[in-house]
């Protein structure tokens, strides 16, 4: 079965392609490298042992969207690609809207003319905003985005959730994402963020290699154990087995109507000064950090109740914190190491 991987060099994407073709599919990755290398389909070829079919255009040139579908016979597709800074979709909310949902428009309209599809969709808990209950179902009421990307979410879910409700024969699941991090632990794929890492363990992970100064701590005055925000940090292997068992549900029929929602998470908040401990745990070497004001924007808390994906989807999160941290360690040296033999 050939199956669409929209953003597939990316973080997740390129995850989820290795657990895709470990499970005996035909991969098709379509990326243009805006926030991505090349090099990861090396690095998917070495884990694999297959090179998945490569196309490098932009998905928001909707004639080339309509080619694509024209020349491959496609059987599932799992979309990663969107632009994914909170920050940057402030500064920049034209091009996040219309990067996040033309392209989602486009892929949908190619599958319509098709009849119908099997679709996955990489969402976020950032649709929750900031949820009055933890652990946090998929019941819980979507509230006011906090960001223009946020908001994309909340939006690009009601576009497939319209689009499914007039076309029963488009078969779709959302994947509402906690934080992953982590990366592969045979070391060939990883995250590679562009400049200053938005996310908090590559923050970690290059102020350990020295790489930055120091890592900021948004307060620690919550209303928390130790006074720290709390987040679900799951590991991306995890997650990407996740992407596979809800394609899977999909081409099976197994699917209990033809648009669902799941929560992908551990189920465990962890706050920032454990996910320190965490790393001064695992790379046996104390973290530089301080203590700075909140940052707007920031919620208290927010991990899953993971009960309907545990059940239904019949798929559970296995990494610890410890694990999943060390391979982002290990990985982050790896990173370097070879930057530093190409210098």
């Amino acid at each position: 079965m050939k199956i669409l991987v929209t953003g597939g060099l990316g973080f997740i994407g390129s995850h989820t392609v290795v657990e895709l073709q470990n499970e005996g599919f035909d991969v098709i990755v379509v990326d243009n490298l805006s926030n991505a290398s090349i090099d990861v389909l090396d690095g998917i070829e070495a884990i694999t042992g297959k090179r998945p079919i490569f196309e490098k255009f932009d998905l928001r040139d909707k004639l080339k969207v309509q080619e694509f579908f024209g020349k491959y016979d496609i059987d599932g597709v799992i979309h990663f690609a969107a632009s994914k800074a909170v920050g940057e979709s402030v500064e920049k909310p034209l091009l996040y809207y219309e990067n996040n949902l033309g392209v989602l428009v486009y892929i949908l309209q190619e599958l319509e003319k098709k009849g119908g599809g099997n679709f996955i969709f990489s969402s976020s808990c950032t649709v929750y905003g900031q949820a009055d209950e933890m652990p946090i179902t998929e019941d819980a009421p979507v509230k006011p985005a906090e960001s223009p990307y946020g908001n994309t979410k909340q939006i690009g879910e009601e576009i497939i959730r319209d689009t499914c409700k007039v076309n029963p024969e488009l078969k779709a699941i959302a994947l509402r994402y906690f934080n992953p991090f982590g990366s592969h632990p045979s070391n060939q794929i990883g995250e590679l963020p562009l400049g200053v890492p938005q996310n908090l363990i590559p923050f970690i992970t290059q102020t350990g290699i020295g790489l930055r100064e120091q890592l900021s701590v948004f307060g620690d005055d919550y209303p928390t154990e130790d006074g720290t925000c709390i987040r679900d940090y799951i590991y991306v292997v995890d997650l990407a087995k996740a992407h596979v068992k809800a394609l899977q549900r999909l081409l099976k029929g197994e699917n209990a109507s033809n648009y669902e929602v799941f929560n992908l998470g551990t189920g465990k908040g962890s706050s920032v000064l454990e996910v320190i401990q965490s790393f001064e745990k695992v790379s046996g070497q104390k973290l530089k950090y301080r203590i700075v004001d909140r940052r707007p924007g920031d919620v208290i808390q927010a991990y899953a109740d993971t009960t309907k994906a545990n059940k239904v989807l019949g798929w559970k999160a296995k990494a610890t914190l410890d694990e999943a941290m060390k391979t982002a360690w290990d990985w982050e040296r790896k990173v370097r190491n070879s930057d530093k033999d190409k210098s």
